[in-house]
């Protein structure tokens, strides 16, 4: 017991007033039935006042809320399946969940289901609601499931004689495996435990049930740890001098189940429940319960599961793999979901439940040897799976039952599987003429299948957990392995001796690029899904882990900790880009690899979709790879990632130095070239698709160094003074540079480096046109939030243009458009429309701009912000569509209507999330842009965005 603000005792949550009740005055209130109408629950307050005079509080609490909140209950909460009666189907799911809805489909198909019910997910929304309450009702519907499994099975709920035994499971519209909970042989007590043993002459079969019942029952329901009933059963064993549970006796089972009972009121306060109705509410309390639970709700966040209201309760009747040599249980996918082969892949135990497959206690047989052991069920089984998987068009997770010979199935659901086995699955089933190509890219593959066949791996996805020591952002996908490395430099020096490195930075800069790209992969403290490292690493295909608040990285002693382990240089550590984890020590990776299923696959998904998919590329090599990966065409190509390699770094610095117009054109001029050589790369590699180049965004700060070690090495190579050096760092800070001096304003202030920069792209697009390759430029003007921003910038560009068409003697066709990225533009976009030839949204900028957020700075506080529901996700890693999305539904339809036709796309990295991709889908956009390795996933994405 507990107390609450007014001193009052407050029975445990979940638990009824009567079961409050009993707890204290056993003797009296054992006469008490749970299913008893309301009034009753008065007439028990009033009886019982005197001697249990602390609930009364809690008593008149208990019916205010009761009372309060009938009106709102749903009518149909419970459905009934197998037996003489099928309520629902598969097409209920949202409403039974996976679980209610497939064994209502599987009942009516047919197949040999134990009969049950099903309690709606609205039952479960309104007992999370309205603090924990039945709705109005469902009492009696559930009374009248239970006589439908009584009369299917002829056996009777609490019966002495002929007792009906039932499970509770839950079971969401999604499927949550081993997140909900579950309670097997409910219905047993000290009577009724003898009669099943006398009904299946099987005395020790009866009583390994009942200890079974109060162990799971007790953890799952009462919050009593499994570790006390498995350290009890260890010690009878210890005392019976045996190894194994099949080997205690019933005399023994029964003494366990006396020891399991003591266990239980010790942990609980309250005696074992005997009343099978109670049981049952209670569990279906649990279950409900469970629907919020931490591992729930982490696990529906970290698979981006939303809009569903909560989890079905499904009530069936048991059958028993543990009642001999002639019984057992299993789990099976009718495919291999590793690798996709066509071939049963599951494993069985003879004599056993269903939860010793799962816990490990003895060793399950591999699902072929069940022809041995049971030849008729086995065969019988296999049929099953065949017409499963016919029906549902899938591959099938399988849950069975052998019950002295005789086979049940408990579930199946559309099979969990890598993303090597979807492929290989989806184009099987099209052979096997089972889907066709449209339902394969609708139904089998998922955009997170294809992620996986993207990047390397961890090869034993398990072995790992127990050695994760930090946890970030996963802010690129795929697994990396090396030595921990604090300095680009130093990633530099280690590859150049072939040695395996990870970077490991507070935060990258555009410095750090050739250290990144050393590495293997990319870890930072700082950072978010947009920030610096988690970009350049999703450009490069590189794993990367970001915005790792959990380590602390000390560059002076070379060393990061997590406060309990301090990882030095040298020191060998793994990542997962895919969730975040840090992992301590060298864990053994696979590579992925792409077949021609695979192949196959992607054209279905072409000839499927009607958005085209682009890349952001800023090199020939990344534009190469986009083109392997299907990209029609390159979204965003930001010139400033050009600029740190070799000389030119030198050049952009001369040009930040410089003090007059002449000075920086005279600096410009040198680094033209460089500018020309990337463009001509980029273009040749896109011939024939379009290429949209970025002119200069962020602020000059940024390629300057950041400690006097390097200001001073910038001194000597510009030969002047560090001072001089020192005071353009001190100019050039900004209190908030992502809102400063940056992308068109710099070209407003200094527009002779727009006139360099798109001298250097129409320079090379017209000689590649004079040599026959087809160049489609689109020149991007970014940050702009009015129409006479990018009227200046445009009419720069313009008259540019026509002094190189002259110089050249040749023109080329080319568009001029702007990045729409911060508010007031998309609110402007009907003007800005009238002057600009394509729209670009910037979805990074324009949320960071929307929400007030610092894309760099939000790691720090978005992981909270999920985690208590303030926001359903990270908005920099979906696009929040309430919000960001009105914006940029708003700036396409008035963008058209300044001018009808307006091309538009999106090129921030929302371009490759699927949620988003649908979204870009649904306001009519021609195009999504993304890095180079989720170009197949948007590709998927799109296609599934247009069948949906």
């Amino acid at each position: 017991m507990s107390f609450n603000s007014e001193g009052t005792h407050t029975p445990p949550e979940g638990i009824s007033f009567r079961t409050a009740v009993r707890g204290t005055c056993d003797h009296a209130c054992r006469v008490i039935m749970e299913g008893l109408p309301v009034i009753n629950d008065f007439l028990v307050l009033v009886t019982f006042s005197r001697v249990c005079p602390r609930y009364i509080l809690y008593g008149l609490h208990f019916f205010q809320l009761t009372a309060n909140n009938m009106s709102n209950a749903p009518d149909k909460m419970v459905y009934h399946f197998g037996g003489s009666r099928t309520d629902g189907d598969r097409s209920l799911k949202a409403l039974l969940g996976g679980k209610g809805a497939n064994l209502a489909e599987m009942s009516s198909i047919g197949l040999p289901v134990p009969p049950g019910f099903t309690i709606s997910t609205e039952a479960c929304k309104y007992y999370s609601d309205n603090h924990h309450q039945w709705p109005d009702g469902l009492d009696a519907q559930v009374a009248a499931g239970v006589k439908h499994i009584e009369e299917a099975m002829g056996a009777g709920f609490g019966d002495a004689k002929q007792p009906l035994l039932v499970s509770v499971r839950s079971g969401a519209a999604v499927s949550m495996p081993g997140m909900m909970d579950t309670v097997l042989n409910l219905g047993l007590n000290d009577e009724a435990v003898e009669g099943l043993a006398k009904h299946t002459g099987n005395p020790r079969f009866a009583y390994d049930a009942y200890r079974r019942f109060i162990d799971m029952f007790g953890d799952v329901v009462m919050g009593v740890g499994h570790q006390h009933f498995e350290e009890a059963i260890e010690n009878l064993k210890e005392e019976r001098g045996v190894e194994n549970d099949v080997d205690l006796s019933t005399d023994d089972l029964m003494v366990l189940v006396d020891r399991y009972k003591a266990i239980y009121r010790k942990h609980t306060g309250f005696m074992f429940p005997d009343d099978p109705r109670e049981q049952l509410k209670l569990s279906v309390n649990a279950v409900f319960g469970s629907w919020d639970s931490d591992r729930a709700v982490k696990y529906r966040s970290i698979n981006k599961i939303q809009g569903l209201i909560g989890t079905a309760v499904n009530v069936q009747a048991m059958v028993f793999g543990n009642m001999g040599e002639g019984s057992g249980t299993g789990v099976l996918f009718t495919r291999n979901p590793s690798t996709g082969e066509n071939k049963l892949y599951g494993e069985f135990l003879v004599n056993a439940q269903g939860e010793d497959v799962v816990a490990g206690i003895r060793t399950p047989e591999d699902i072929s040897q069940m022809a041995n052991e049971f030849p008729a069920a086995y065969k019988q089984l296999v049929q099953v799976t065949h017409k499963l998987e016919a029906h549902y068009r899938n591959m099938q997770d399988i849950e069975f039952t052998v019950q002295d010979g005789e086979l049940f199935i408990l579930q199946t659901r559309n099979g969990k599987r890598t993303g090597t086995a979807a492929v290989k699955i989806a184009v099987d089933l099209v052979d096997e003429k089972v889907v066709s190509t449209t339902d394969a890219v609708r139904d089998l593959v998922e955009p997170g299948h294809l992620d996986q066949l993207l990047h390397p791996g961890f090869k034993d996805p398990d072995a790992y957990k127990d050695s994760v020591i930090a946890k970030g952002l996963p802010a690129s996908p795929g697994a990396a392995v090396g030595k921990v490395v604090f300095s680009a430099e130093a990633a530099e020096d280690a590859a150049e001796k072939g040695e395996p490195v990870l970077l490991v930075r507070i935060e990258t800069s555009p410095e750090d690029v050739g250290g990144m790209n050393a590495a293997k992969g990319i870890l930072t403290s700082r950072g978010g899904m947009t920030s610096h490292a988690a970009v350049v690493a999703r450009g490069w295909g590189k794993p990367c882990v970001a915005g790792c608040g959990e380590i602390v990285i000390n560059y002076k002693a070379q060393t990061f900790t997590n406060g309990k382990v301090t990882v030095k240089e040298g020191d060998w550590v793994s990542i997962n880009g895919t969730t975040g984890e840090v992992v301590l020590g060298a864990q053994d990776l696979v590579e992925p690899k792409l077949t021609g299923d695979f192949a196959r696959f992607m054209k279905w998904v072409d000839a499927e979709r009607t958005m085209k998919v682009r890349t952001n590329a800023d090199s020939p090599a990344d534009a190469a790879k986009a083109i392997e990966f299907g990209a029609e065409g390159i979204g965003l190509c930001r010139t400033e990632h050009m600029f740190f390699e070799g000389e030119r770094i030198d050049r952009v610095r001369e040009m930040i130095l410089a003090e007059t117009e002449a000075e920086r054109r005279d600096a410009l001029a040198k680094l033209l070239p460089y500018q020309k050589e990337d463009f001509i790369g980029i273009f040749r590699a896109m011939a024939g698709k379009p290429v949209t180049v970025r002119l200069l965004d962020p602020p000059l700060h940024e390629f300057l160094p950041h400690g006097e070690e390097e200001a001073q090495e910038m001194a000597n190579k510009m030969g002047v003074s560090l001072d001089v050096v020192k005071a353009k760092i001190a100019f050039l800070s900004e209190f908030n540079p992502m809102l400063g001096h940056r992308g068109c304003r710099l070209g407003i202030t200094y527009p002779e480096i727009t006139e360099m920069q798109t001298r250097a792209i129409l320079e090379a697009a017209v000689e590649l046109d004079q040599e026959g390759v087809s160049v489609l430029p689109e020149i991007m003007v970014p940050l702009i939030g009015t129409v006479e921003e990018f009227a200046n910038q445009k009419a720069i560009i313009t008259r540019t243009a026509d002094d190189v068409f002259g110089e050249k003697g040749h023109t080329i066709a080319y568009l001029v458009g702007t990045m729409i990225e911060i508010p007031r533009a998309a609110l402007t976009a009907h003007e800005i429309a009238v002057e600009a030839e394509f729209f670009s949204f910037g979805t990074n900028d324009l949320t960071q701009m929307t929400f007030g957020y610092s894309r760099d700075d939000a790691g720090k506080f978005l992981p909270t912000y999920v985690d208590r529901k303030i926001l359903p996700e990270d908005p920099f890693q979906s696009l929040d569509v309430a919000g960001v999305g009105q914006l940029v539904q708003m700036g396409t339809e008035r963008g058209r209507e300044g001018r009808p036709g307006l091309k538009v796309g999106i090129c921030g990295e929302h371009g490759g999330d699927p949620r988003s991709v649908h979204f870009c889908h649904a306001v009519g956009m021609d195009y999504v842009s993304c890095s180079p390795f989720r170009v197949p996933i948007a590709r998927l994405a799109a296609a599934q965005a247009a069948l949906s």
